[in-house]
């Protein structure tokens, strides 16, 4: 069952990448898979279903691209720079993916019936920019001056603002240039990981005890 999910969701995703989320129905998404009609109801119980699929499916390969292969310990320099310069590159070589993102979200919102699916799809990347901040702060042996789950929707917001100007105008040079000077402000909000203040808590870093921000 899993498997026949994982096939169906990757024919999905060729389908609608190529031709648009409006051509992603079940007679095409079946035709790409080449199974019948009756497995693509049997493994999901409705489009809503299989949208929200989708945009899993596409942050969690964004979220691998994003990883990349970091060595275990770095300084902060090192690893805010490759994480943004494989970030990129990922983005930069899945245009149909990254433009059927923004087309989850739209059709999603049109829809009331498929609301959720907008939901689903930004709680998982606000979800998935937080293990990237985790993974800078074990490697750079580093906290964050704001609370994490903050800077996890900024970066998810920039992203966006960055990846459609690039889909629209294709300048991938001030998309890239855009993405790395977020990340060297993104170093700013870095602080030793024993001034990390609790998520949530908004004390000044370093201020002495019973002062207040």
């Amino acid at each position: 069952m899993a498997e026949r999910r994982e096939q169906l969701i990757e024919a999905a995703l060729a389908v609608a990448s190529r031709d648009g989320i409006d051509a992603a129905t079940v007679r095409a998404i079946a035709a790409e898979a080449g199974v019948s009609l009756g497995v693509v109801h049997y493994c999901f119980q409705d489009k809503d279903e299989l949208l929200r699929a989708m945009a899993h499916a596409i942050t969690s390969q964004n979220l691998a691209r994003s990883l990349g292969d970091l060595p275990e310990h770095a300084d902060l320099d090192t690893v805010v720079d490759g994480v943004v310069d494989a970030l990129w590159t990922g983005i930069s070589e899945s245009r149909g993916p990254q433009l059927l993102s923004y087309e989850l979200t739209t059709s999603s919102l049109r829809h009331a019936e498929l609301n959720q699916v907008a939901i689903e799809q930004y709680r998982g990347q606000w979800s998935a920019a937080e293990q990237v901040l985790e993974l800078i702060e074990r490697t750079a042996q580093i906290g964050w001056a704001i609370p994490r789950s903050q800077v996890a929707r900024a970066i998810v917001a920039v992203i966006d603002g960055y990846s459609l100007a690039w889909l629209v105008d294709a300048d991938g040079e001030q998309a890239r240039a855009g993405l790395q000077g977020f990340g060297q402000f993104l170093k700013t909000l870095a602080v030793p990981a024993a001034l990390e203040p609790d998520e949530g808590d908004h004390a000044s870093v370093g201020a002495p005890d019973g002062a207040t921000a």
